[in-house]
């Protein structure tokens, strides 16, 4: 029987919330699926930790890290602790550390939610952003000086490199290639940031050559926003910077009903290190440890994590749970405009889980 091993950050806020929920939800699956089993090592890096050891996570963290199969994690950001010392000190250090350059977010309006777009249908909205992860505008290359004086200067630096810019373009095309539309659009903004853009522009006409059979397209950042909203249907696969990509999907997310449903996966494509998982709402301070936060988010990460290591039947029964929980309104959490609770709805994709491993016996 398999086991993996998989490291579990609730990191803060809700994210202590949702990241049990998914371990809850992921031994469902395993006591379900013959074959495998999961074997979850928890770790309390940050906010707290932060405030007792000065980091958000030990300097040698990542060597905990190195030899798990899969990382389930929760969230990042404390309102007593600057935003960049989150960031930076727990996400961000595990992401680049173990270089974790594609970030997927697919987006879908799921069964019973009713996204904003009134004139959009379930079909109308079927995306998947690849988001560059390590480099761009977040590759923390920058300075201040003379802080405090009317001469103070701050810089940040976006930085592509040509290996950075190709292998994550590479990576966009082959996932457009295998989903059914094979349609990408290339988000850029090189009218106005002339040098690093344009080559992104140029490195993404040159990668196209090897995907022939793949329609692309190029969009300005802010076209794109609109694109979405006005006519969601024309885009299927998207691929687009640090930056542009982590706006980009915020918007996705609430077209699709909640940031509380949406996943993401933290994926180092060649399989050197660890993938990461997680959902992309935030620690939410304002309904943490009120049982209000919803999981959906962190249960289609888990889907994620699954497709990852190659369970795709789990992933699918997963998946279909969450969408079934999803089509009845009373399940929903607040953020769907319901009164769910976080372990109400855990419960109802466990019943779901159990209820198909039931048939299929029978």
């Amino acid at each position: 029987m398999k086991q993996y091993r998989i490291a579990c950050i609730p990191g803060d806020g809700i994210g202590k919330e949702v990241v049990p929920a998914g371990q809850t939800v992921m031994e469902a699956l395993a006591a379900a699926q013959s074959g495998f089993r999961f074997d979850f090592t928890s770790f309390d890096w940050g906010g707290d930790y932060y405030r007792e050891h000065g980091a958000m996570m030990p300097e040698d963290g990542l060597d905990a890290l190195r030899d798990m199969d899969a990382i389930l994690f929760g969230s990042a950001g404390d309102p007593h602790i600057p935003d960049h010392i989150t960031l930076w000190g727990l996400r961000l250090k595990i992401c680049q550390g173990f270089d974790q350059y594609a970030n997927v977010r697919p987006t879908r309006i799921l069964p019973g939610i009713d996204g904003p777009l009134k004139r959009c249908g379930p079909d109308d909205l079927d995306w998947v952003i690849v988001r560059e992860n390590s480099e761009g505008e977040y590759a923390g290359v920058g300075g201040r000086a003379h802080q405090g004086h009317p001469i103070e200067v701050a810089t940040d630096l976006s930085m592509m490199t040509r290996a950075g810019v190709e292998r994550i373009m590479r990576f966009a095309f082959k996932l457009a290639q295998s989903r059914p539309r094979k349609l990408l659009t290339v988000v850029t903004k090189s009218n106005a940031q002339r040098h690093a853009m344009v080559m992104w522009d140029e490195i993404a006409v040159q990668i196209s050559k090897e995907f022939p059979d793949v329609t692309w397209d190029k969009e300005l950042v802010d076209a794109a926003t609109a694109r979405m909203v006005n006519r969601p249907a024309t885009l299927d696969t998207i691929v687009a910077t640090n930056l542009h990509a982590d706006i980009l999907s915020d918007l996705a997310a609430a077209l699709a009903g909640s940031l509380g449903i949406a996943p993401t996966g933290n994926i180092d494509p060649e399989r050197r290190y660890p993938s990461m998982f997680e959902p992309i709402h935030g620690s939410a301070f304002d309904i943490m440890g009120k049982g209000l936060a919803n999981p959906v988010g962190t249960f289609w990460s888990v889907v994620m994590l699954l497709e990852h290591l190659g369970e795709h039947a789990a992933a699918a029964t997963l998946m279909q749970a969450i969408e079934a929980v999803t089509a009845d309104p009373a399940l929903h959490t607040g953020d769907l405009g319901g009164k769910a609770t976080t372990r109400q709805v855990t419960e109802a994709v466990c019943a779901r889980i159990c209820a198909t491993a039931q048939s299929r016996a029978a």
